[in-house]
């Protein structure tokens, strides 16, 4: 607000006529008593007076308003200490309106207030209080209130404060206020567009050539193109034409140095010309500037002075004097074109390179000033780039080198703000370089510069200590290491003994529940015989880890006893298998077509088949997949597999059930607790114990059967030698003896030696035994015998012994390793060259009762040990005498708590001495075995009985029709019977890798075009189990004839034609074909000579 003259003077001549009016209409009325007043006069006064002060109103508020107060002197006080100040509490101008009695009332109580003295010495007058000078607070803060109002014509309170305090009516206008704008977002970010910049494959590499510069970048100024990069910070700049033209200075000898120079022409002020003439400034002489083409409507004329900057300031100039008036050429000036890198040929002809001698540079040389000069504009960072050259030629005493200028400048640019260059950047702007990396290559350079002996010191401390530091925690970290191999060791230590207490209990239930249901199903086994029940097979090779690992396609090996589902014959069972492979459905399409023939097996008619899917279920656990290389038996990856034993649980509900498995394991007894059903087998530790070679001897011995002389519990290579020379020199006609594993499994840890062929004392011992005849049998008698076979034993054994299978055991050391660790026997050969191996299949049923399920001659195909397959029934011992011993064997199995399916394995041969066939009890396997899976196969497609008492299998005759009785000629033979007796050979141990490029339908096709297939009327012929659905390459084979020759002709038939088919000269595969063509030739041979012995009896 403006400041105005405050002039209250005017104010009082306003009042000073008033007063004047005021008394001359007294002295007319007093003049006229009685006469009329003039109101119009009244009326007059009155309205002046009204208008006067409306004027000055507003001046008398600001200058009220704008005085500056001070507090007041307290020895200037005006009134009595007395005298009690009184602060009104009512508007000095809204008196009228006061109630006098409140107005009296506070006087009263004012009064009362005083001291008794004051009453008496002071009496106030009547309505008359004392105040301080100025307004009071609240007054003020009115004031300021109202103030605030009248100043703002906007203010609600505006009309009402003016109207109150000054009497002052506005006028009411209607008038709208703006409405304000409507709020806008505002804007984030950038709200110009982007300049150009260099683009990152020009920042990357400087030597690509620089992208164009347009019109518009152009007219942002060289700064702004230098600032985005599309101009290089060292570029020379050329303006055209050049306003400054650039020369080399001279160079002064020191005898002229101090000759007073000459003055040069004038001619050096390029670009301008003296005009001496010229002394007026004449406009219409100047030279006319054309006007720009963007502002071609105005022209201009200029004149050039000259400037402070123009004028010459060398020592040379001195004496020159100025001129009078400088003229520009008479040009036109046109537009610059826009600035552009310069040609790398016009400034960089000229070689740049400059010396460094001994760490410091040459820098009064020609060739330094003038790389100096041309670089005057980036000179800053390439000192840097020297200096940092200096110290590195310094450091490792460089005789001498020079240095490409162009290459540092470019080093320079490029570490200007970046990390300090290294050996090899400063190396590349080194012209001699060669022979200065050679220099800093050799050890020990560095220490001979001028701070040699202090690097050195250096750098032995540092060496010193990063040795002690990294010994110390090298040791730290291997105590570390310790400490956490210690405490990791103990936490799992802590850890499996937790978890084996637990394991231990939960098997300890277990065994005890398999206790509980075994009982019960002794109890039950006669009813649940005669009644509908579920067989689940699980053929699990509970063996050892080692053995498993041992064996090649060990899940194919657990699935050759597919056979198994045959037991759906009896129509009181039903069957869930349980593969331990996956199969396709290839595969089982099969298996349905061959379980379908049960129907026209019977009746003999190939179309009377029927549909067997309700009877068995083929259930692969989906473990499988999880554990493809931890060569786990099935019973173990069904533990493993929940939704399989759901699925079990699910099928056997409602219905007796009981598990048959294979080799016995701890797994089966979980798998039986979650099924809750009993398991048709012995404990697992009883089955393990009493099928090792050891265990089964107690169990012979113990039976009373005729066994091989051998030595079992052998633990020690001690033991070992005596065992072995007692067995010699007792069995001297024993001329191979064999060491056998105790966990051996299917002849695979079986060791041999030919003691006899390699005995020194041999036919000494032989004719000390012909010596004493029958006493040779006594101790005394061999004394001197077994101290020579004893002497000699060791190095027969570590010279002769061989194990049978090199690919488990390369040579005798490992094997007998094995047999020491692990336990073994020491067993005799037969003495004779033709031996015949049986297996004698059995099952002891939970109430004790035994039963020989099947018998049958072994065939050996890739080791005498090994059983390869069987022919059914045997026919090389008297059944009587088989009987006898495998009723035995059973009740000496079942006084060791012993039930479920095992197999028997004998040998019998000639005995040379006394010409009497001998039966030896081999081997017992506590087992399902594969033998008696395909006589299930045999049982169900011929529909036969096998005979315990002459060991023969017989199938029903075929059903025929009631032909009309004729008279019987005369003389007329009667019709001979047919032959209903059956045999077969089977295997389930076929391998040929070409199988594996012939899909199971083409293999089919090809067996029928040869006629291999199976007859349903004659029940003969040839059945093949499919053990693998995706490789192929094993297979199970059953053939079936009316006589055995004729069972091992068609066998041995098929293999060979299989083979040819599959085979090529160049592609013979894997197989076992051969062999087992070969033995089963030799089985032919024996039994063509033994019926024609029979015959010529």
């Amino acid at each position: 607000m403006t400041e105005f003259e405050a002039r209250p003077e005017e104010v009082g001549q306003i009042l000073l006529k008033v007063q004047d009016d005021i008394r001359v209409l007294r002295e007319q009325i007093a003049n006229n008593k009685g006469g009329t007043i003039s109101i119009q006069d009244l009326e007059s006064a009155l309205a002046k007076t009204e208008e006067g002060l409306q004027a000055k109103t507003e001046q008398v508020i600001n200058q009220y308003n704008n005085q500056v107060r001070t507090l007041p002197n307290q020895e200037a006080s005006r009134f009595d200490n007395n005298v009690v100040a009184i602060e009104t509490t009512w508007d000095m101008r809204s008196q009228k309106s006061a109630d006098p009695r409140k107005i009296a009332h506070f006087l009263g109580r004012e009064k009362a207030r005083q001291p008794a003295a004051s009453r008496s010495n002071a009496l106030l007058p009547k309505r008359q209080s004392m105040q301080l000078p100025g307004p009071t607070p609240g007054q003020q803060a009115k004031h300021m209130f109202t103030l605030r109002a009248v100043l703002d014509p906007y203010s609600n309170m505006n009309r009402q404060a003016l109207n109150d305090n000054f009497g002052i009516q506005l006028p009411l206008i209607n008038s709208k206020q703006p409405s304000k704008p409507a709020y806008s977002k505002p804007i984030i970010g950038s709200t110009i567009e982007p300049l150009a910049v260099l683009p990152k494959a020009n920042r990357v590499d400087a030597q690509l050539a620089p992208p164009p510069i347009t019109e518009e970048d152009a007219r942002k100024g060289i700064m702004s193109l230098i600032e985005r990069g599309l101009i290089p910070p060292a570029a020379q700049l050329t303006l055209d034409p050049s306003p400054v033209r650039n020369r080399i200075a001279p160079l002064h000898e020191p005898e002229v140095r101090h000759k007073p120079p000459q003055t040069e022409a004038v001619s050096l002020l390029s670009g301008v010309k003296l005009d001496p003439a010229t002394l007026k400034h004449d406009a219409s002489k100047m030279p006319t500037i054309p006007p720009h083409p963007k502002s071609a409507a105005s022209s201009v004329t200029e004149t050039r002075t000259p400037s402070a900057k123009t004028r010459v300031t060398s020592s040379s100039m001195r004496h020159v004097k100025t001129p009078a008036t400088l003229k520009t050429y008479e040009m036109p000036i046109q537009p610059l074109p826009p600035p552009t890198t310069p040609a790398s040929g016009d400034f960089k002809q000229l070689s740049h390179r400059f010396a460094i001698q001994n760490g410091r540079t040459r820098d009064s040389s020609s060739e330094f000033i003038a790389f100096k000069q041309h670089y005057c504009l980036t000179w800053g960072s390439i000192v840097t780039m020297i200096k940092h050259l200096e110290k590195m030629m310094a450091s490792y005493v460089v005789p001498v080198a020079f240095v490409n200028g162009d290459r540092l400048a470019d080093l320079a640019m490029e570490f200007e703000l970046e990390k300090p260059p290294t050996i090899d950047d400063m190396l590349m702007v080194i012209i001699n370089r060669e022979d200065v990396e050679a220099l800093i290559g050799r050890p020990g350079r560095r220490f001979k510069g001028p701070r040699g002996k202090d690097l050195a010191a250096t750098r032995i401390q540092s060496s010193w200590r990063m040795f002690k530091d990294r010994s110390e925690y090298l040791e730290y970290r291997r105590r570390k290491w310790a400490s956490g191999v210690i405490a990791i060791s103990w936490i799992m230590h802590v850890k499996m003994s937790k978890v084996k207490v637990k394991l231990k209990l939960s098997r300890e239930e277990h065994l005890e529940n398999f206790r509980r249901r075994a009982r019960k199903l002794a109890m039950s086994w006669d009813r649940i015989k005669q009644h509908r029940r579920t067989v689940i097979h699980i053929p699990s090779l509970g063996l050892s880890q080692d053995i498993r690992d041992s064996i090649n396609e060990f899940g194919i090996r657990q699935n050759t006893q597919m056979a198994r589902i045959c037991d759906i014959r009896d129509p009181n069972v039903d069957v869930i298998f349980v593969s331990p492979v996956p199969l396709s459905e290839e595969t089982l399409q099969y298996y349905s077509k061959l379980l379908g023939l049960k129907s026209a097996v019977e009746s003999g008619v190939v179309e009377d088949q029927c549909d067997m899917g309700e009877k068995y279920k083929i259930i692969v656990p989906e473990a499988i997949k999880s554990f493809p290389s931890h060569r786990m038996c099935l019973s173990s990856i069904l533990k493993y597999s929940p939704r399989t034993l759901k699925r079990i649980k699910h099928l056997i509900k409602g219905c007796d059930s009981y598990i048959v498995t294979g080799v016995p394991h701890k797994d089966d007894l979980a798998v039986a607790d979650y099924l809750d059903v009993p398991i048709l087998a012995p404990e697992p530790e009883v089955a393990h114990l009493y099928s090792t070679k050891s265990g089964c001897k107690r169990v012979f011995a113990s039976a009373g059967v005729e066994v091989p002389p051998s030595e079992f519990d052998v633990y020690s290579i001690g033991q070992l030698h005596e065992c072995l020379t007692q067995l010699v020199t007792e069995n001297l006609t024993v001329k191979r003896w064999l060491f056998k594993l105790d966990d051996g499994y299917d002849g695979r840890g079986i060791g041999y030696c030919d003691i006899a062929e390699h005995l020194e004392c041999y036919q000494w011992a032989l004719k000390e035994s012909r010596r004493y005849g029958e006493k040779w049998s006594k101790k005394w008698a061999q004394e001197a015998a077994y101290i020579k076979i004893h002497a000699e034993i060791a190095d027969v054994l570590a010279k002769h012994a061989r194990p049978v299978h090199t690919e488990l055991f390369e040579d005798w050391s490992k094997f007998l390793d094995a047999f020491l660790s692990q336990g073994g026997i020491i067993e005799a050969t037969p003495p004779s060259d033709s031996i015949t191996s049986l297996t004698v299949d059995m099952v002891i049923e939970p109430t004790g009762r035994a039963n020989v399920l099947c018998m049958g001659d072994q065939i050996h195909a890739e080791t005498p040990f090994s059983c390869w397959g069987v022919s059914m029934p045997q026919s090389s011992v008297e059944p009587d005498v088989l009987n006898e011993a495998c009723k035995k064997v059973a009740e000496a199995c079942k006084s060791r708590g012993i039930i479920g399916y095992m197999a028997i394995d004998f040998v019998t041969f000639i005995d040379p001495k006394t010409n009497d066939q001998k039966l030896w009890a081999l081997d017992l396997s506590l087992h399902y075995s594969d033998s008696l899976a395909m006589f299930q196969l045999m049982s169900y497609v011929s529909n036969g009985q096998l005979d315990l008492k002459t060991h023969t299998f017989n199938v029903p005759p075929n059903k025929q029709v009631q032909k009309k009785r004729r008279r019987r000629v005369a003389g007329q033979d009667d019709e001979m019977p047919p032959n209903t007796s059956r045999y077969a050979v089977m295997s389930t141990r076929l391998l040929h890798t070409n199988l594996a490029v012939v899909h199971y339908s083409v293999f089919f096709q090809m067996c029928r075009a040869h006629g291999i297939g199976y007859d349903i009327k004659e029940k003969q012929g040839t059945v093949f189990t499919l053990l693998d659905s995706f490789n192929r390459e094993h297979l199970g084979m059953l053939t079936i004839g009316d006589n055995l020759q004729g069972a091992l002709a068609t066998f041995a038939r098929n293999m060979s034609v299989i083979h040819q088919e599959i085979s090529a000269p160049n592609m013979q595969g894997e197989t076992n074909f051969k062999l087992a063509i070969t033995d089963i030739e030799g089985i032919l041979g024996t039994t063509v000579e033994n019926a024609e012995d029979n015959e010529a009896e």
